[in-house]
């Protein structure tokens, strides 16, 4: 399947099947996925048609046209960003069909236990123990992580856990999926400078994970996780948006409303910042169309980076631009809410929030690093734990 026309028919045969404006959302989209038009360019059966990815717009832009649902991107965001691409490549074909298409129509919520408190920012060095019990099969993981987006709604996650602590730091690790509705499961808030606890940290008792759930080969979870943060990294730095969507939005909004706020200064940062933006918008969607031949790479990581400076930047000068309103906040009822709705809330929501930009989803420090690496080419830096047991390192 590789005709944007043929296509085309396909999504106008799924919208006659089924009428969206007289179909129960939920029908409707577990109708596109088997249709193969969830995402195109997945294998036939798991939500594609072996399509080029490019030609995913072709479906979205005919669907929209029709007031057809979506699956509520932002909600799902993990599991569409991370989980899904990580299932695709490492799991068993039993694997793929269990989770892609609950994953996809959103029936089955995602979260990500990745962070530990004692790892910090060196995910690496993560102490999550998984030991394999003979007499099942089955592994059993005790431990923490924490700053997990979403885990008081997930059904799943994704799981790095150590299995072998005598070897180095990076290949003594393993990637499951883990059940959330274990008992051994405790997911605990995190009450942010936002009041709300969009975070979470997660306890680990005892869970048991059958080794089917297992992706990829025991102690290859780093190498199978570098698919996952790859792509977390373009879901978070490489989103689509429109001219002015995203942060530069409601500033651009409140400067052509609000004449009397204006100064001369403030218009030449905002014109800078504004220009930064598009300049960051369009190098998403170049970023976008090279995933069309391949898998992400370093590049993301650059675009994240930029992504949280510009939000931080923005979001500063607005509160700046509305003067005492901008110190003005709506609502710091402690809620555990099940998205980020940077653009729906008021401007001291966005300063707050945008300070967890640089932390979520590799910190700034450690993507200036990815950067400078593996994009510029420059020399890493000099390694003293390399060769070194993870059970033998200072902790």
């Amino acid at each position: 399947m590789t005709d944007a026309a043929e296509l085309l028919g396909l999504t106008r045969k799924l919208l006659a099947a089924y009428p969206p404006a007289t179909t129960h959302r939920a029908d409707f989209l577990k109708a596109r996925f088997d249709a193969g038009l969830a995402w195109v360019h997945f294998p036939e059966g798991l939500g594609g048609l072996g399509a080029p990815r490019s030609l995913q717009a072709v479906v979205d832009a005919e669907l929209a046209a029709a007031g057809a649902p979506d699956n509520d991107p932002r909600r799902i965001g993990i599991g569409l960003g991370m989980a899904a691409p990580t299932i695709l490549k490492y799991g068993s074909q039993d694997v793929k069909e269990r989770f892609l298409r609950p994953l996809w129509t959103g029936e089955e919520v995602w979260c990500q236990l990745f962070s530990e408190p004692g790892a910090g920012s060196d995910l690496a060095a993560l102490g999550t123990r998984a030991v394999r019990d003979e007499a099942t099969g089955d592994w059993v993981v005790d431990g923490q992580k924490v700053w997990t987006s979403s885990a008081h709604v997930a059904r799943w996650a994704i799981l790095i856990a150590r299995t072998d602590p005598d070897l180095p730091k990076h290949r003594g690790i393993t990637y499951f999926v883990c059940d959330m509705t274990d008992p051994g499961v405790e997911v605990r808030p995190l009450r942010q400078i936002t009041g709300e606890a969009e975070f979470n940290e997660v306890f680990l008792t005892g869970v048991r994970i059958p080794d089917a759930h297992r992706l990829g080969e025991v102690g290859e979870g780093w190498k199978v996780a570098q698919t996952t943060l790859n792509n977390e990294r373009v879901a978070i730095g490489g989103m689509r948006l429109p001219r002015e969507g995203g942060m530069i939005g409601p500033i651009a909004r409140t400067w052509r409303e609000r004449p009397e706020l204006r100064t001369h200064d403030l218009h030449q940062r905002l014109l800078t910042l504004w220009v930064e933006a598009e300049v960051s918008r369009l190098a998403g969607e170049r970023l976008r169309q090279q995933l069309v031949v391949g898998q992400p790479g370093p590049e993301g990581s650059a675009m994240k980076l930029a992504f949280a400076r510009l939000n931080q930047e923005i979001s500063g000068l607005e509160v700046e631009l509305r003067g005492e309103e901008g110190l003005m906040y709506d609502d710091w009822t402690m809620r555990r809410p099940e998205l980020v709705d940077f653009t729906g809330r008021d401007a001291g929501y966005r300063y707050l929030r945008s300070k967890g930009n640089s932390i979520e989803g590799g910190t700034t420090e450690v993507l200036l690093n990815i950067v400078a690496e593996r994009v510029l080419g420059l020399p890493a830096e000099p390694r003293n734990d390399k060769d070194v047991a993870w059970k033998d390192l200072a902790r």
